[in-house]
């Protein structure tokens, strides 16, 4: 039995007890076998992409009509382009680990990616959970954006054979499908990130080291050979306090860049190419009897700028052992040796290192006194904000603030579009808008219920609700906060702990009306947009997309 496979295997219990009841209800699966392999695929998805728990099952496809796909995942477009990640799972009860991921799950993986992607190929027996998301992803294609795909094949075993491997070199994709082997091995890597990380740092040539108001710096060189070995060593559990998950090589330009340095005669000059890498850690030692070339030794060591260079050195490297073994490359390196009490000057600095980005930033936004403050206004309502990340699930009174932050913007600040796409500004360009001073617990909660009515309903349409429902619960959300407040004769900035009982009883009374009635406003300001002509489901995915329905409404 392999030791890690078996560590996945007994949190797959936990997993699907947690997702018994939804699995259920949205993907009507009861069965066990189904559900623990459903539990891999969700799994899976949530630790790659690093995703709520909400947004995790709405990944998942699985089920007949899925193409192969068991979940996807369309990120928010950027610089003309978008990732969408696809995920195809294959669990053994046996826990070997012995077997390599099957041929024919890559060929079906191969054939989905030729066929959905393909805007003017017709979709049929397709299950309605994988065609909106399809839809959504066609409908950016046609508005000119280029789809960078994901093909993540998932398994407790070995990667896939080289038979498959020529069956995926034959397809001529090119750089635009990036092709990844997801396991036990992976896995158990990501949750162990919490790990304190223990090593020593080889640097080259001369540093400077200083003393800094009980903290210490130090500024110095290393080699990419140096960076490409503590990845190989300790994967991403360097990255713990790292924003981004790693973007891959196709489809980044900067990691294409660092890529294509290193693989060029420029490579001796990358060290002035490259921003360099800054990490902090709780100490570090070094001989200062010598002149340079220092050993340097770390507890607790974490990237917090920079992770994005030392995966694509990591992987460059990897795959090119003539470079490995011949680099003279070198990036400039920051150490912080920070007081383990001030948690806050960590935040603040890899902020600050980090926010010229477009990054989703709420894990820094975490101990913003604003956040800080909607914790406690919550907690007396009866409700828990959670503003930092937790891997336990979450309960109906639970509200995270990314599923805050959406709610606020489309309920309240009326801006439905935003909300459902340009979430990597949430807690970026568009934070002091979504969480103004004056925003009070109250007024989140019921943003928040009226928003989980509109997406619950996206997730479980009734038969008898129009396409619109799957593309528009923003919009939905709106529309109904519109018409609580008109029933309560107030402002939304009068929304308070004083009337938010009062707010709540007509959500439970009313939300039923309150939703078709959006939904028939929404189909009254789409017949005035396009009159009479039909309206494929691409157009109601662009449509929404860019708001051109908010002046309708």
């Amino acid at each position: 039995m392999n030791i890690n496979a078996s560590i996945i295997d007994q949190r797959l219990i936990s997993v699907g007890n947690d997702i018994r009841q939804k699995s259920a209800e949205e993907l009507k699966i009861t069965d066990d076998g189904r559900l623990k392999s459903l539990a891999f695929v969700y799994l899976c998805a949530r630790t790659i992409l690093d995703l709520e728990d909400d947004d995790a099952f709405d990944c998942l496809t699985e089920g007949g009509g899925d193409f192969g796909v068991d979940a996807i995942h369309i990120s928010e477009e950027y610089d003309g382009e978008f990732i969408v990640s696809l995920f195809q799972a294959k669990y053994k009860n046996k826990l070997e680990g012995d077997s390599n991921f099957p041929e024919q799950g890559i060929e079906s993986l191969i054939n989905a990616i030729q066929y959905l992607f393909n805007p003017a190929a017709k979709l049929e027996h397709i299950n309605q959970r994988l065609l909106a998301k399809v839809e959504e992803a066609r409908s950016l294609i046609r508005d000119g954006y280029i789809p960078q795909v994901r093909a993540l094949a998932c398994n407790n075993g070995l990667k896939w054979n080289a038979s498959a491997q020529e069956a995926i070199e034959r397809t001529g994709f090119g750089d635009q499908v990036t092709w990844e082997h997801v396991n036990h091995e992976r896995l158990v890597k990501v949750l162990q990130a919490a790990k304190p990380v223990k090593d020593s740092l080889q640097l080259s040539g001369k540093a400077i080291v200083e003393d800094m108001e009980f903290s210490r710096v130090l500024v110095g060189r290393i080699s990419v050979t140096e960076i490409a070995a503590l990845i190989e060593r300790h994967g991403e559990r360097l990255l713990e306090r790292n924003i981004r998950r790693y973007l891959g090589l196709q489809g980044n330009r900067v990691n294409e860049g660092i890529r294509d340095t290193l693989n060029s005669d420029e490579k001796n000059n990358f060290y002035f190419y490259n921003n360099g890498v800054t990490l902090t850690c709780d100490g570090f030692s070094y001989n200062a009897l010598q002149d340079g070339n220092y050993q340097v030794r770390v507890e607790n060591l974490q990237i917090i700028n920079g992770g994005q260079t030392c995966l694509t050195i990591h992987k460059t490297l990897r795959e090119n052992s003539f470079l490995h073994e011949n680099s003279q490359a070198y990036v400039l390196l920051r150490l912080y040796q920070l007081p383990s009490e001030n948690r806050d000057l960590v935040q603040r600095i890899t902020y600050a290192t980090n926010s010229q980005n477009p990054v989703d930033l709420k894990d820094l936004r975490a101990n913003d006194e604003r956040q800080q403050r909607l914790e406690i206004d919550i907690k007396q309502l009866g409700f828990n904000y959670r503003r930092k990340r937790s891997d336990t699930s979450t309960r109906p009174i639970d509200i995270t603030s990314g599923v805050a932050a959406e709610a606020i913007l489309a309920v309240w600040r009326e801006k439905p579009h935003q909300a459902k796409f340009f979430s990597r500004e949430h807690f970026g360009k568009l934070y002091n808008a979504i969480f103004t001073d004056q925003l009070s617990g109250a007024q989140v909660v019921i943003a928040v219920q009226l928003y989980r009515i509109a997406e619950n309903r996206r997730k479980r349409p009734e038969p008898t609700d129009p396409d619109i429902v799957r593309y528009a619960s923003c919009f939905i959300a709106m529309q109904m906060g519109r018409k609580l407040l008109n029933d309560l004769n107030i402002s939304m900035a009068e929304v308070s702990h004083q009337n938010f009982k009062s707010a709540q009883r007509l959500i439970e009374q009313n939300s039923a009306t309150y939703f078709n009635d959006s939904v028939t406003d929404i189909q009254q300001a789409l017949q005035n947009l396009y009159g009479q002509q039909g309206i494929s489901l691409q157009q109601l995915s662009a449509t929404f997309r860019r708001g051109d329905l908010i002046c309708r409404l």
